[in-house]
């Protein structure tokens, strides 16, 4: 295998924030304190997946804004809202608000297209024939410019509040976050469109077998047309996503609960998958030297500076400790990363039972 240089000097993981279905605040609160793990370890960023109709993050917003109250430093990112039951007005609203309260440090992941379980949901959300909506780019579009901050009529229009008088705009100004939108990109074309929009990109562990059936090869050209893309002097943040599990400090029963839960996803990364020819990444799921091996042969992380650590559904939070912290102690500094502890306001817990 070809060894390629890799330089990351941002990390991150994504966790999909499970929770019981009779008891969710334990599951909630285990994720927030997942956050503050990662925040202690040095995680430049902590994301969450939105999900409906699932034991997961049904609100982004809300949940980010809980977890800016529980960090200091961390950058707090969803991925990705699928923006087809979203008002981009009323989500503008509330990722303001939320960004507010973290001090600027949201970052916020978005997707097009129609929505998941739409036949169930949309009925509830739509009044009308759902399936005559606009669910294209237009929505990410009319979601920038509130972001923007822009004034809402004209030089004489105003809001009049008790004791307030203030031109029309959507509130809270967040400013600085509409540059801290990302797309999560799945095709050539919707990376080439990210780019043009001049909005960061994320992609992660699958992708559209669009335009070749390797998954890296797919990938690369993604990454390509979205730079090709990009206005003239805009620079961006483009980071991938991968699922790795190191074992090193996992005890034998989780070792092999790890090691069987990635022999039960292996056969679809075998070959493209479904109608659009969906394409998974190889779970990476071993000792930290051979994560490493594999990493360095990833073409895709060659030309990435930031690295998200995918983590599994359905894990324990004290399991989701040791995969994060074993990430960060043993092979994020293999791929260039440097914790810097003087940046943290609280102090570096070494060990994850801190936060058991």
């Amino acid at each position: 295998m070809t060894t390629l240089p890799i330089s990351i000097s941002h990390i991150g993981f994504l966790t999909p924030g499970n929770y019981a279905d009779d008891d969710p605040a334990s599951g909630l609160e285990a994720t927030l304190k997942l956050f503050q793990a990662g925040e202690a370890l040095g995680y430049d960023s902590g994301w969450v997946r939105q999900r409906h109709l699932e034991h997961g993050i049904s609100s982004a917003p809300v949940f980010l804004a809980a977890a800016s109250q529980r960090t200091k430093r961390i950058q707090l990112g969803s991925a990705v809202i699928q923006l087809g039951y979203e008002s981009p007005f009323r989500l503008a609203e509330d990722l303001s608000m939320a960004d507010a309260l973290s001090g600027g440090r949201l970052n916020v992941g978005v997707s097009a297209g129609p929505p998941l379980h739409a036949e169930l949901v949309a009925p509830l959300v739509f009044d009308g024939d759902w399936q005559t909506f606009d669910f294209s780019y237009a929505r990410v579009e009319r979601l920038l410019t509130n972001l923007e901050g822009n004034y809402i009529g004209d030089n004489e229009t105003y809001v009049i509040s008790p004791g307030n008088r203030q031109r029309a705009r959507l509130q809270p100004y967040a400013k600085g976050l509409r540059d801290r939108i990302w797309y999560g990109g799945g095709s050539l074309r919707s990376s080439e469109w990210a780019g043009r929009t001049g909005l960061n990109l994320m992609v992660g562990s699958l992708t559209s077998g669009d335009v070749s059936d390797d998954f890296f090869e797919a990938q690369a050209k993604q990454l390509a047309g979205y730079r090709a893309a990009l206005p003239p002097g805009r620079r961006s943040r483009v980071a991938a996503g991968r699922v790795i599990v190191p074992t090193d400090s996992a005890d034998r029963s989780t070792k092999e609960k790890y090691r069987q839960y990635a022999v039960s996803r292996h056969e679809r990364t075998l070959s493209p998958q479904g109608p659009r020819r969906t394409l998974f990444s190889r779970d990476l799921v071993g000792s930290s030297d051979d994560i490493l091996e594999r990493l360095f042969t990833d073409s895709v992380l060659s030309q990435v500076g930031e690295l998200r650590l995918e983590l599994p559904y359905e894990f324990a939070l004290e399991e989701y400790v040791q995969i994060i912290s074993d990430f960060a102690e043993k092979i994020a500094p293999a791929l260039g990363w440097k914790f810097l502890p003087q940046e943290l306001d609280i102090p570096y817990q070494h060990t994850p039972k801190a936060f058991a």
